[in-house]
């Protein structure tokens, strides 16, 4: 079984290993390790997640396994607009918030958690108030997008997502309202 709960500042390490350990996920085949290596270095810090916690403009959640209480995924939301043009003009319901992180280890894949932790994160973005989340996602990343499909997410647009020099082509998709029923009783597990 497993379980969500709300990340707090003890958690900041525990999310730097987690993002440490599933960013290159979200990745093409083809990303030099070199650039995965250097984003991790940059923005998945303990003392970055410190400031991501510390940020009321943001919520953290954990998926921790109940039989042994480890963290084994996490989300992260982003409140506001979008800063990035092509996603302000793609994503056209406001107020919303971005779906920024959504990573679980490889080892619990296919096991539900990815199902559970959106449900969850999707809450704590609801009791909020807002009335989309949107996120970006590689346009390689097939599974992924398929989760985000089953769990009510639909294209909207297009970005651009660096890692290093590296340009990456995203797909930009966006939820509106709560999930679609009988989409959330036939989802697979996700990423």
């Amino acid at each position: 079984m497993v379980s969500t709960r709300t990340a707090t500042a003890d958690d900041a390490a525990t999310l730097a290993t987690l993002a440490a350990a599933t960013f290159a996920l979200a990745c093409p085949p083809g990303t030099a390790q070199q650039h995965i290596d250097a984003f991790i270095a940059e923005h998945f810090t303990p003392d970055r997640f410190a400031g991501y916690l510390a940020d009321p403009g943001r919520a953290l959640r954990l998926l921790v396994d109940d039989d042994d209480s480890t963290a084994i995924g996490y989300t992260m939301l982003v409140f506001g607009d979008p800063v990035d043009p092509d996603v302000f003009a793609a994503v056209t319901h406001r107020p919303t918030v971005e779906l920024s992180k959504l990573y679980v280890l490889p080892a619990s894949h296919g096991a539900g958690g990815a199902r559970t932790l959106m449900e969850a994160t999707l809450d704590d973005a609801r009791s909020r108030g807002v009335t989309s989340v949107w996120l970006g996602v590689n346009q390689q990343n097939a599974r992924a997008i398929r989760f985000y499909g089953k769990s009510g997410f639909t294209v909207v647009g297009t970005k651009t997502f660096l890692v290093g020099p590296e340009r990456h082509d995203d797909f930009v998709m966006e939820q509106v309202g709560p999930p679609v029923p009988e989409l959330v009783e036939g989802r697979s597990s996700g990423p």
